[in-house]
């Protein structure tokens, strides 16, 4: 996918691999080059580098706005809903999900204040020295914090265990045409 687009509208974008947010104009030249899990990631030849614009801001892009995920569970999210929204988030760079690369070690969920829920994410990369960790790591944490009822979450990046291939799901071995 390589699709050239002025921004119609300034945009709140993160920085890959910085994870640093930076706002990026009306009328910046982009160039879309992964559309997966509701967020773009997009190549900005004149502003220096790769970005991920959230989809409640593909209007910007002139595409169709993705909905935020919450849960209708009254407040009440689960595992299962976390999940869900670890599985739509991906690395700018491979076309499967951190769920299904095999990336979340673990996942806790434990009561904040005023009933809301804090989530605890440890997940790990592919390799110590990709610079994707904190973007990635940035990404699955503003799509957990968009469930209803969440009101804190922290995702870490840890080595240990060592990631390896045979952590990844049969459906992202698939994905990836390993079987």
């Amino acid at each position: 996918m390589s699709e050239e687009i002025k921004l119609k509208r300034e945009v709140e974008a993160v920085a890959i691999p910085a994870g640093t947010p930076k706002k990026l104009p009306a009328g910046t030249e982009v160039i879309i080059t992964q559309e997966l899990g509701g967020t773009f990631t997009v190549h900005t030849p004149h502003e220096g580098g790769l970005f991920r614009i959230q989809g409640k801001d593909a209007d910007a892009l002139g595409k169709k706005v993705a909905t935020e995920t919450k849960t209708s569970s009254g407040g009440a999210v689960g595992e299962e809903e976390v999940w869900s929204v670890l599985k739509t988030c991906y690395d700018p760079e491979i076309p499967v999900n951190i769920v299904d690369l095999g990336l979340i070690y673990s996942l806790e969920i434990k009561k904040a204040d005023g009933g809301s829920k804090r989530v605890e994410v440890k997940m790990t990369l592919t390799a110590q020295g990709c610079g994707m960790g904190p973007s990635i790591a940035a990404d699955a944490r503003q799509k957990i914090l968009s469930l209803e009822g969440v009101q804190e979450a922290q995702v870490d990046v840890v080595w240990d265990p060592p990631w390896g291939p045979q952590m990844i799901t049969p459906e992202g071995r698939k994905k990836l045409g390993m079987d």
